[in-house]
């Protein structure tokens, strides 16, 4: 596969060509990317929307209008108004339906805040954990808020100044902020509203995420959650409407997209990495849940 259907994304030049489309020139060492959701979705594929990928980067965007679906780690939703998302770098994003969306978004290195920080980013702001819940539903009021912020970045990277670099990062440190006071409460909340079948659910679907390669078998996620595997499959079906299978299978389709459109390797290279015992059983797992043989599907993307 040649360059330019990389799509492990390692700097935000990259993402506005290859992701958004966009054609004008940028800096490829830029450390921060902000604007709205009208003007980064105008020229996103209809057809594609945004395909499986990774981005080496962080993305906090808050949507307020359109229409927009998400895969972001194990989860799948339709977002709505006021929805903040939150996609901390490396975790697999991917988008089917993207149209007529309004908001505001932005793109940041970890290494561009870091220097404000006394501690890691993820440590500091827990909702860039994998481990977070990274879609919360605002309220209008703290929507104007987080909006604002948006605002005061946008226009601060738009003017010229010897001390952009140093106003944009404090500006980036406030929004951080803002969100950390608005979504502690959210956050707990939805954890003192979940019931144990829901925490369960949850847990599982972070299981997944951190080992969906190196373990397959629903009983083993259920010895991992001291429960059995009946239990657990009615909990998850429940909750997400899958069965834990689902699952796993699904995280392993996105990570065989991300690779498959992301990379030079071969399929029987692919296969390995995912630990299919063979080329023969990934394309037919392949075959079986897109209803292509890998190299099409690789074309697709």
């Amino acid at each position: 596969m040649s360059k330019k259907d990389i799509l492990i994304i390692e700097n935000l030049a990259d993402f506005e060509k290859k992701v958004n489309r966009d054609s004008r020139s940028y800096d490829i060492n830029l450390m921060v990317m902000p604007g709205t959701l009208e003007d980064k979705h105008k020229d996103v594929d209809p057809e594609k929307g945004i395909q499986a990928l990774r981005r080496q980067f962080n993305l906090i965007y808050i949507l307020l209008g359109g229409v927009h679906d998400v895969y972001l780690g194990a989860d799948y939703r339709w977002l709505k108004p006021n929805d903040l998302v939150i996609v901390p770098e490396n975790v697999v994003y991917a988008s089917k339906n993207v149209r007529n969306c309004v908001g505001y978004c932005m793109h940041f290195k970890t290494e561009f805040i870091q220097p404000l920080l006394n501690k890691p980013l993820a440590e500091e702001f827990s909702y860039l954990s994998m481990e977070a819940e990274h879609i919360i539903n605002v309220t209008e009021e703290e929507s104007q808020l987080i909006r604002q912020s948006f605002k005061d970045i946008i226009q601060e990277y738009e003017r010229f100044s010897p001390e952009k670099d140093y106003l944009l990062r404090n500006y980036i440190h406030i929004l951080l902020l803002r969100v950390r006071e608005i979504y502690r409460p959210h956050a707990k909340k939805l954890y003192d509203a979940s019931t144990r079948s829901m925490k369960i659910a949850g847990e599982f679907k972070r299981l997944v995420e951190k080992n969906f390669v190196s373990i397959r078998e629903v009983s083993q996620y259920a010895a991992m959650l001291h429960i059995t595997p009946k239990h657990l499959a009615e909990v998850v079906k429940e909750h997400t409407g899958k069965s834990p299978k689902e699952l796993i299978n699904d995280m392993l389709l996105l990570e065989a997209k991300v690779l498959l459109g992301s990379t030079d390797q071969s399929i029987t290279e692919i296969a390995h990495r995912l630990q299919f015992g063979d080329q023969s059983h990934f394309c037919h797992f392949i075959k079986q849940h897109t209803g292509l043989s890998p190299q099409a599907l690789r074309k697709k993307c």
